[in-house]
Parts: structure tokens; sequence; C-alpha cells
């Protein structure tokens, strides 16, 4: 459930073939990502790069920026309204952008590749789960390009007005899917599911939305609709992401938690905090950091995007958390001799799925 930068020339336009996710337990681990700055005089020779290292000057500047937003938080007399209306605040905005937040995800396959292991013609009954859907933009691509009969997708959104885009989405096929309203941070499981009954959920962009009150009913609920070995994935923003330092005043809401200029609220994560979350009752298969620097080359100006990635598998029945499971999809390679290892997911190539703050100037990407 993100919103998406409305410029006509976005990061999506940036394309990538490798991961430029790194696992936080591994820092100095080989990259996967093929783009690397070696030389930072060439810093502007292309859009992008991966695994954009952080110095003194920009931890400095990420501390400055996070001091001057705690001078001037959300009036108190208004949070309470903000939480009140969250619903209603994305009901808004899908109306105000119901023909321009669909985004394609190309990367997932590249990304997430246990989720189009359920779209093969013989991978037999499959059901997933897209929390948070938006315009549905994992459903459709699994839908479109599925060849098992088997695969049945739901996708449910806080946002009514999220799930009535879905549905009337030309692609829409209760056969073969199903939408409905539900928030992860309720007190149970959307009547519509069976407990226990999905293979893959997708969380993507939708944590963060959630009051941080709310997490462990989120955890709880993710766990109730998991079956035993199945598994979520998940991708976020993390602490000190472009999109956060650059909240203006009176748009912090408490510690690392905002609110954009639309009402909506957003999260930033440090790896840690998504440790204590899901490792209590799911096995982490993958806790990585996505760090980019974005260069706008006509106007010489360096954006670093900062994403969390992971996978969390439910155990199976006897095993506990931490423990892999026997339908563990291995992401990470062990050198001999006890040499650290590799995390080799594969890594979001649009990264506009990760909008800017509402209001803000969104710098051009041109070449």
């Amino acid at each position: 459930m993100e919103p998406t930068s409305s410029s006509p020339t976005t990061i999506e336009d940036i394309k990538k073939r490798e991961s430029s996710s790194r696992d936080v337990n591994s820092p100095t681990s080989v990259p996967f990502g093929g783009r690397l700055l070696v030389d930072e005089s060439a810093v502007f020779e292309q859009n992008a790069w991966d695994h954009a290292t952080w110095g003194e000057e920009q931890e400095q500047h990420a501390r400055n920026e996070i001091a001057r937003q705690n001078l001037n938080p959300v009036p108190q007399e208004l949070v309470e309204t903000y939480h009140a209306e969250a619903a209603e605040n994305w009901n808004k905005f899908y109306t105000k952008n119901e023909n321009k937040f669909f985004k394609d995800r190309h990367w997932l396959r590249i990304e997430f590749p246990e989720l189009f292991h359920m779209i093969e013609a013989e991978a037999g009954e499959k059901n997933v789960m897209e929390i948070g859907c938006g315009a549905g933009n994992t459903m459709f691509p699994l839908l479109i390009e599925s060849k098992n009969s088997k695969l049945f997708v739901y996708a449910c959104d806080f946002s009514s007005t999220a799930v009535d885009v879905v549905k009337n989405n030309p692609e829409y096929d209760p056969k073969r899917g199903k939408a409905f309203v539900w928030d992860l941070a309720g007190d149970d499981i959307p009547p519509e599911v069976e407990p226990e009954s999905m293979d893959v959920l997708v969380l993507i962009f939708v944590l963060s939305a959630l009051h941080p009150d709310r997490w462990e009913h989120a955890m709880n609920n993710l766990y109730k609709l998991l079956k035993p070995g199945g598994l979520i994935v998940f991708r976020d923003y993390g602490r000190y992401d472009m999109a956060q330092l650059r909240f203006k005043k009176n748009r912090l809401l408490s510690d690392n938690f905002y609110v954009r200029g639309d009402g909506t609220r957003v999260y930033f994560f440090e790896s840690d905090e998504i440790v204590k979350l899901f490792g209590s009752q799911f096995t982490i298969e993958q806790n990585a950091v996505d760090r980019r620097l974005i260069v706008n080359r006509l106007r010489k100006v360096k954006m670093y995007r900062v994403w969390l990635q992971g996978k969390f598998r439910k155990p199976l029945a006897g095993q506990a958390p931490g423990v892999p499971s026997e339908t563990t999809v291995r992401t990470d390679e062990s050198t001999q001799d006890g040499a650290e290892t590799i995390d080799t997911s594969l890594s979001l190539d649009t990264p506009s799925d990760s909008p800017l703050p509402s209001g803000a100037a969104t710098p051009s990407l041109e070449a």
C-alpha cells in the first residue's frame, strides 16, 4: 500500500539485472549488484550505483536532519487525528490517483523467485496473498503469467477504494482471485481466508504504514495465515532513506514515524527491528539492506536510498523459529573454510515503488 511518484522520468527507468541487497550479517560479502562506484570522481557517469557506502559526511547529515525534525514534530492535538483518519486518507489517495499508481513490478521475478514457483504449470494447488495490494501490483502480474490452473491469488488492502480499483481491473477474475478490505493490524485474520492456508504472503511497503503499536497484531495475523513452511516476502523503507530525511517540519508523529502531506503515514525501519519483529515466530532466511545512490547527472545531485528486504518462513510443526525447515529455499551460499555467507538474492530495480514524501520536489533523473 504505497504511494507512487508521478514524475515523468522516474527511478523506474533505471533497470537492473542483479542484486543490490546485501545481507546485514555479511557486510563485506561479495556484492552481486553490478554497478559499483570505485572512483568517486566518476559518480555522475551513470544514473545509479549499488551498495552505496556512507561516509561520515552522510551519517552526520542524516543525524542533523533527524534533529531538525525533532524540533518541530506534528502538534500533539493533531497526532490522534492523523491516526484516526488513516483509512480515510488512503481512500483519498487512491481516489485522487486512480489511474496513476499501478506499477508493473518487473523486478518481482528477480527479487522473489519463490513467487514465480507458484505459477509453474506443475506447481499444484497454491495460495498467494498480496497484503496492502493497492492496485494489485503483485496480483495481476502473477495471474497474467500463471500457467498453474490451481493458483489462487488473494488481494487485500486497508483502503476500500484500492480494493474497488482491483475489482474494476479487466484482468480481475473471481475464479482465480479475490479482493477484499482487511486491516493487517486488526485483531484477527479475514473471514475470506482459512487459517494456515497461504503458501506465500507478499508484504511490500506495507508494514511501514502501520502504527508501531499494532506491529505485534500484524505479526500474529501473518503467522495465522501461513501454512507451516509458508513464506513471507518483505520489502520496506530503511532508516535514513532520502524520503525520511526530506520531511519538513510538523511531519514527525513519533520516532521515525511520519505523516505525509496527503495524510498517509510511513515508518522507516532498522534491520534490528525487523529481526525482533519476525524472529520470534519465523525463520529468517534473508535479512538484507539495499543502499542505492541515485544521481541526477544534469543537476549534479546525489540521492541516497535505503530499503530493507527479507524472507521469513513459518516453521514446520515441532520446529522452533530460526531452525531452517526442510522446505527452505536457500538464498545464500556458504563458502569453504568458514568463509562468510554471501547473500545471493536478487534485488529491486524499480525504486519508484518507494516515493518521496508528498509535496517534496522529485529531482529529475534524466541523463
